[in-house]
This record gives structure tokens, sequence and C-alpha cells, in this order.
């Protein structure tokens, strides 16, 4: 394992987390933007801040996908191996991005992982971990626990709350508007309740920014501290000068290891500049296309979804802000008028979601073969 393709490695996942920024935190800030509560510009700013504050909180997630889903007894994780995982993730990512479909980075990236670690184990199954129990019921691995199960109840729980929270507040406001006062009754005035949930979705949107730096910036962290503990155990960092010793990740007999400081905070700041630079398509599918938002539609989405992504982070389960924010936009669509929602484009997003994983494996799986191929 040489240092050039360990750095290489470090390049590619930050090119990752650049794109992640085109689309998950693009989704994070697309309801405040849409609400109009925010300009895009300091949506962006708001999200970069809160990610970095998510992105300290906390390692579950990175641990998951760094030691939680492959079995490196099985499979040697090599460099050319998660290159190619990051970039099955990447295209798909790129090809989403382009058609303005809000699909899931996260779960690009876990395809990646299993289609490069199946063709580097020549169809070894067992090289994915698919269930294995902990201690507690939270605390397992493999991909049934962490990514599939998840997969459908993240977003159903998303979306559920979406329609309880848009509920409460629909009715919260008609009984606070037939109270006799005059300044009760003001909650029953459109402008009144505009300018009030305008200010409470700031902090719904900064829920959502520290959900998403909680759960999506870690996955990279966990892709980049795995390739620079294996380049430590093999030796490739030994010669380092002293001032390049950060880049050394010890890692324990579990193949546990501890998530750097610099490298929470390369991601966070690489996730933040990808939003600034391309989020707009996607904002556009999500606050503008699928149903009409207005700031209470916005706050009760952003409150659902947040709570949701960071009860999943606390225990290391990389779920998808994509799925999760779009559930919930859906639910609050429908609690406020199912016939609202445009469900054509729920059904092209339905699609990105289900492809996201296999095609993204295939890619991957693809690459490792062809570098094989190339380097036999």
């Amino acid at each position: 394992m040489t240092l050039t393709l360990v750095l290489a490695v470090v390049l590619v996942a930050l090119v990752f987390e650049y794109i992640n920024g085109f689309h998950d935190t693009a989704n994070s800030i697309a309801t405040v933007v849409a609400t109009k509560v925010l300009s895009p510009g300091q949506a962006v700013l708001l999200a970069a801040a809160t990610n970095l504050v998510g992105a300290l909180w906390g390692t579950a997630v990175a641990k998951t996908i760094s030691s939680g889903l492959i079995d490196s007894h099985i499979v040697n994780v090599t460099p050319e191996l998660l290159i190619c995982a990051l970039l099955g993730a990447t295209v798909w990512d790129l090809i989403t991005w382009w058609w303005g479909l809000p699909s899931s980075s996260s779960h690009a990236l876990v395809g990646g992982l299993c289609g490069a670690a199946l063709a580097g184990a020549h169809n070894n199954w067992h090289a994915l971990i698919w269930s294995q129990a902990g201690t507690h019921w939270w605390d397992g691995k493999g991909l049934w626990p962490k990514v599939i199960l998840p997969m459908i109840t993240s977003p159903l729980g998303g979306f559920v709350l979406g329609v309880v929270v848009m509920g409460l507040l629909f009715a919260l406001i008609s009984w606070l508007g037939s109270r006799a006062s005059p300044l009760i009754n003001q909650f029953g005035k459109p402008k009144f309740v505009n300018a009030f949930f305008g200010k409470a979705q700031i902090v719904s949107a900064s829920a959502m920014g520290l959900s998403h730096g909680m759960n999506d910036a870690q996955k990279t962290m966990g892709i980049i501290a795995l390739a620079l503990a294996g380049a430590t155990s093999a030796g490739s960092l030994d010669q380092l000068p002293w001032f390049l010793h950060f880049l050394r990740v010890e890692q324990d007999a579990a193949k546990s290891f501890e998530i750097a400081l610099w490298i929470k905070l390369v991601c966070a700041l690489t996730m933040a500049a990808g939003t600034a630079a391309g989020g707009w398509r996607i904002i556009k599918t999500l606050g503008h296309k699928m149903v009409k938002l207005h700031p209470i539609n916005g706050f009760a989405a952003e409150t659902s979804s947040a709570a949701v992504i960071i009860a999943a982070s606390t225990v290391g389960i990389p779920v998808s802000t994509t799925h999760n924010i779009s559930a919930a936009i859906m639910g609050v669509g429908v609690a406020k008028n199912p016939r609202a929602i445009k469900w054509t484009i729920v059904e092209r997003m339905v699609w990105a979601w289900l492809l996201t994983i296999p095609i993204a494996g295939a890619i991957a799986y693809l690459l490792v073969r062809l570098v094989e191929a190339l380097f036999a």
C-alpha cells in the first residue's frame, strides 16, 4: 500500500463529500429556501455552520461505515478497492444530480462499498456483513440492521411524523384562533402564522443541518479513517516526517479506531463547499415541484426529519437525509391536502431510491474488475 494510493483515496473521498453537498446538504436546506425564510446564501451559511457542529458530535456512523459493513478478514480492503467504491457512488450521485433527483448519497456509498467488496472477494458474499448481534438491539452490525431495515423504517418515520406534526400544528392554530382574546386570534391569520413560523423555521433548519452533519459527514470520515488505518497497519506511513504523523490512524485488535479531529473538520468543510456550488437543482425538486411549502409546512417537515436522523445517528445508523426530508415533506403535504402532492415527482424519486444501492454497487464492482484486468 503506497502513500500515493492512500492520498488518492483521501482525495476521491473528499470529491465524493463535495458532491454529497450537491445532493444531501441541499436537501437539508431545501425547505427553508423554498419558503423564502432564508436566501440561498444565508441558508448555505447556516448549513455550513450546523454541519460542522454535527460532524464533530460523535462518530457512531463513521465507525459503522469503516468497520460494520465489510468483513476485512475475508476481503482485503485496499486503496484501489476504496477508490472504486467511492467512484461507483460518485458516478451515480452525478447522474441523479443532473436529473434533479434527490437520491441518497448514503446508500450510493453503501452500494459502492458492497459492490467493490464483492468484486474484491471474488464473489464471496460472506465478505458482506449481513447481521451481527451486539450487546443491545441498537449496537449490532451489518447491512440488515444498519442499512436495509432503516431504509424502510426511517422514511416511514419521517412521513408519519410529518403528518402528525403538521396535523397538531393545524389543530393548535385552529384552537388558538377560536379563543376570545384579540391577541390569540392573531394565530388564525396567515400573515401572523407565516411570520411566527418563519422565525421558528430557522431553528428547525438548524436542527436539519446538525442532523445532516451527524450522519452524512461521518460517512466519508469512516472511509478516510479506514484507508489511513490500513496504511498505518501496513507500515506505509512509518517514514513520514514528524509534521505529517497526524495522518497515522491506529486501530486495535477489533479493527476499531477513533476518528481524528482533522478528518472531521476537512469532511465538514468540504461538504459545505459542495452545497454552495451546486445544490439548487435538488432544492427546486424538493422545495417547489413536489408540493408548495409555507413556513409552517417547512417547520413541520424539518422538525420531523431532524428528529429521525438525530435518533439514527446516535446509534450509528447511516440513514438517508434525502429519504427522510423527502418523506417528511410528503407527510406534510398529505396533512395539508393529499391532492396537492405531485405524485409523478414522488414516483421518480422512489425509483431513484430503489435503484441507488444496486446501480452504485454494480458500477463499483465493474470498476474493481477493470482495475484487476488492467494490472493483472
